[in-house]
């Protein structure tokens, strides 16, 4: 998969992609709208970070791509990329438990802490991706 040269874009089917983590230097785009919110994105090689309106939504050490994010209620649902193993963070529901799969397999049930904050590792082989679904359980 390749990096989002853009940074961050829209998606024909309603989906955010975003991230590159190809890049040496740190990089930024705000001020993306996109169905009535306001999206952030900051990305190099070591980190990827996606803000909306002005709160925490997904971090991963190091970069990432990721393509196709898709969130409700009750599911995440995106594919990621690297240039290895990724550890990404996202907010969801604080004190909550959600089954996390990861190429349609389980990778088995995690809860969130006070803050709301899952950190999953994927392990990942150059320029290899992985699709990622977290449900809510």
């Amino acid at each position: 998969m390749a990096a989002i040269k853009e940074l961050l874009r829209a998606e024909n089917d309603g989906t955010l992609s975003f991230g590159d983590y190809t890049l040496a230097d740190k990089t930024k785009k705000d001020n993306y709208e996109f169905e009535g919110d306001i999206y952030k994105v900051k990305t190099f090689a070591e980190i990827t970070k996606l803000e909306r309106n002005g709160m925490f939504v997904y971090e991963s050490v190091p970069g990432s791509a990721v393509e196709g994010f898709r969130e409700s209620d009750t599911e995440i649902s995106f594919t990621v990329s690297a240039r290895g193993d990724v550890q990404f963070t996202l907010e969801l529901e604080p004190e909550s438990e959600y089954e996390v799969f990861i190429d349609g397999d389980s990778a088995g049930r995690m809860g969130t802490n006070l803050s709301g904050k899952l950190s999953v590792s994927v392990e990942l082989g150059a320029e290899q991706s992985a699709k990622v679904r977290i449900v809510k359980c």
